[in-house]
């Protein structure tokens, strides 16, 4: 009996090593199959303990970080990362996902963007995996794209009217006169303070008129040197000074043949110049310096100036008879401070579009930064803006998605201005934005929750409710109406 009872003990000992072996073989296979999987892959591949030392790494890793398994395996997580905070210990602190993360790694500090999951066993957190894409190449692709966009943006106009930011009603306005006079082949004058965007309107009107297949010239008139700028606008024939090209040249406005030039800072062309472009208006064709054969042009001209022209006039430095020519339609181009309602709208643009192109992700604007971007005056314009938007962006370090106030870099020439001492509560009881979705759907959702605050809090007044918000009633009876706001 006892033989029977030992011989059955070592069947189902045998039989247990039977299918401990059977399993090993299957683990054999399956950790077989994940290393051909790990090494398969371009991405790498970065796996930790629960304590966040390094378990795992694959050969795409070693290639994008320049480090080695010696260098990594039971090492702390943060070993190879150069520039941001580790992903790895986000996950097994929050025990959530992490998708999309900025950094640098590894000794050349090469940009990637990471994903990193928890791994979960039982419902206990046992560790992290990472995966690590390398974006350079991608970086590298999209500036080669860039470059070759701006060839051509400097044989065509690249802005239309929807590329014009603003639902201010001076900006609408400017907006509305241009659409009607692209229609059309007169002369327009943009006028406006530097930095307010004339050169949009410029690239616009071209867009939207019957030119818009023909080439689109730009000259900063301002730019070239004096001598040169007759040259430059209508061509030279061979021999007319020297070092003037065998065979001679033509000129920007010959060039702009079936389309339309556009000539900026108008007002700083000298009397000489004037006088012949006068003629070019008159007679629609022109001489080349040097030359005495007239050349036939089919140009639309468009010009723009910060100048005061009747000043100049009076001056004696520049032409009356030009100035008639060229104010046939004139179209002014508002400065910022007198447009804010147009603000956020603008920094959301801003922040989408300087985002991109320095590689950050900023999702959100903290409504207080608002405010302060409101209360200056802005003397550079929607240009001073953009700069302050890329600067404040730079100001962030990079893993901040939310743009705050302590990022904002001085306004002006000298400290930051002081803004409005009067109750921020309704601001900031707003709560930051959520920017996802289209530019028009966010600023919407975002003005929506002002205006309704701005009521709560003058208690329906909307007279008091406008001047809260610095704007004029009617525009805020416009938006009210816009949002379905009793």
């Amino acid at each position: 009996m006892k033989n029977n009872n030992s011989e059955a003990s070592l069947d189902v000992i045998l039989n247990e090593m039977k299918n401990m072996a059977h399993q090993i073989d299957e683990l054999k296979e399956v950790r077989s199959l994940l290393e051909a999987i790990l090494h398969s892959t371009d991405d790498a591949i970065s796996v930790v303990d629960e304590k966040g030392c390094g378990i795992l790494i694959n050969p795409a890793y070693t290639r994008i970080t320049g480090l080695s398994e010696e260098d990594v395996i039971n090492k702390p997580c943060t070993v190879d990362i150069a520039e941001g905070e580790s992903m790895h210990m986000k996950v097994l602190e929050t025990k959530k996902p992490v998708r999309g993360a900025l950094m640098k790694v590894g000794k050349n500090k090469k940009a990637v963007v990471v994903n990193v999951a928890p791994v979960i066993i039982d419902g206990k957190i046992k560790g992290s995996v990472g995966i690590i894409h390398d974006i350079s190449e991608i970086r590298k692709l999209t500036e080669e794209l860039e470059h070759a966009k701006s060839l051509i943006r400097r044989m065509t106009a690249k802005y239309t009217f929807e590329d014009i930011i603003g639902e201010s009603d001076l900006v609408q306005s400017a907006i509305s006169q241009a659409r009607h006079a692209a229609d059309t082949p007169v002369t327009v004058l943009l006028r406006g303070e530097s930095g307010t965007g004339k050169e949009l309107f410029a690239h616009a009107i071209h867009n939207h008129s019957s030119r818009s297949r023909g080439p689109f010239v730009r000259v900063n008139c301002a730019a070239i040197a004096e001598s040169l700028l007759e040259s430059e606008l209508f061509g030279y024939e061979e021999g007319a000074f020297t070092g003037a090209v065998k065979g001679g040249r033509k000129g920007y406005f010959e060039e702009a043949c079936g389309g339309t030039i556009f000539l900026d800072e108008i007002g700083e062309i000298n009397l000489s110049v004037q006088a012949k472009l006068l003629r070019v208006l008159q007679e629609r064709e022109l001489i080349r310096v040097g030359g005495s054969k007239s050349v036939q042009i089919d140009v639309r001209l468009i010009t723009a100036t910060n100048a005061n022209l009747e000043q100049r006039i009076n001056e004696g430095t520049f032409r009356e008879d030009l100035y008639y020519r060229l104010n046939v339609v004139p179209i002014f181009v508002p400065p910022l401070r007198g447009r804010k309602e147009d603000i956020p709208l603008l920094t959301a643009h801003f922040r989408k579009k300087l985002g991109q192109e320095y590689g950050r992700r900023v999702a959100k604007i903290a409504p207080r930064v608002i405010e302060i971007l409101t209360a200056y005056e802005w003397p550079g314009n929607v240009r001073e803006l953009e700069n302050v938007v890329g600067r404040t962006i730079i100001n962030m370090n990079y893993n901040e998605e939310t743009i705050m106030p302590h990022h904002v870099p001085v306004l002006g020439k000298g400290e930051r201005p002081q803004w409005k001492t009067r109750d921020h509560s309704m601001i900031e009881d707003v709560g930051l934005v959520d920017f996802e979705g289209t530019l028009t759907e966010i600023m919407d959702a975002a003005e929506k929750q002002v205006l309704e605050k701005a009521l709560q809090k003058t208690g329906g007044n909307k007279t008091m409710a406008a001047r809260e918000l610095g704007i004029a009633i009617r525009s805020l009876y416009y938006k009210l109406e816009k949002h379905g706001i009793g």
